[in-house]
């Protein structure tokens, strides 16, 4: 027996912030929405190869770096062309202690989530 991983939680003062963010990063429409938070994926929704991504109101601040955080990867551009159109969305470079020489990119979403930017280019789904 397996599991797969379907959805990713992320606590957030602003769920429509990060909605609008998200999905313009990843590709991504709104699935669901309560008071609670926004629920975004592909368009084909929840199940399929791409797991969604539940944005959860929560108002605690972040005080340190998460312990886990999200890679992307570009898809139809080189890295140096997605880092501009991440910057260009509200993305900010962060420093977690990299050295300079990494392959990749460390970069914070507008409410300081951690995230890289791979070099490795993947195919579409």
């Amino acid at each position: 027996m397996s599991v797969r991983l379907s959805e990713l939680v992320l606590n957030c003062d602003d769920p429509e912030v990060l909605s609008r963010f998200w999905c313009a990063v990843l590709d991504y429409v709104e699935l669901g929405k309560d008071e609670d938070g926004i629920e975004i994926g592909p368009a084909s929704g929840f199940g399929g190869a791409t797991p969604t991504i539940i944005l959860s109101r929560n108002p605690q601040p972040k005080h340190q770096p998460l312990r886990l955080h999200i890679d992307v990867s570009p898809v139809d551009q080189d890295q140096d062309a997605e880092l501009e159109r991440l910057l260009a969305l509200g993305a900010r470079p962060a420093d977690v202690g990299q050295t300079g020489e990494e392959s990749w990119h460390v970069l914070q979403d507008p409410e300081g989530n951690e995230f890289c930017l791979l070099r490795t280019r993947l195919d579409p789904l």
